[in-house]
C-alpha cells in the first residue's frame, strides 16, 4: 500500500484505548477524516502524521467548539 495524503498509514485504533490527553488525562476520540486525535475537554486536536500520533500541547491545532 503507498503511503501519500490521500491514502495515510492507517491508524490502529487499538492504540486509542492507551492513549490520553497529556494536558488533562482524559480519553481522546479519533476524527479519521483529519486523521486527529481530539481532546474536547482541552480544546485541541493532536495530529497523526504517518499513522503515528503527534502527542505534544504545542503541535495540536485548537478547536472551538
Amino acid at each position: 500500500m503507498n503511503d501519500t495524503p490521500e491514502n495515510p498509514p492507517a491508524f490502529d485504533r487499538r492504540m486509542l484505548e492507551a492513549l490520553i490527553c497529556p494536558q488533562t488525562h482524559q480519553t481522546l476520540s479519533y476524527d479519521a477524516e483529519r486523521q486527529e486525535l481530539i481532546s474536547k475537554t482541552a480544546g485541541l486536536a493532536f495530529p497523526i502524521r504517518n499513522g503515528i500520533p503527534v502527542m505534544l500541547i504545542d503541535e495540536a491545532r485548537r478547536i472551538d467548539d
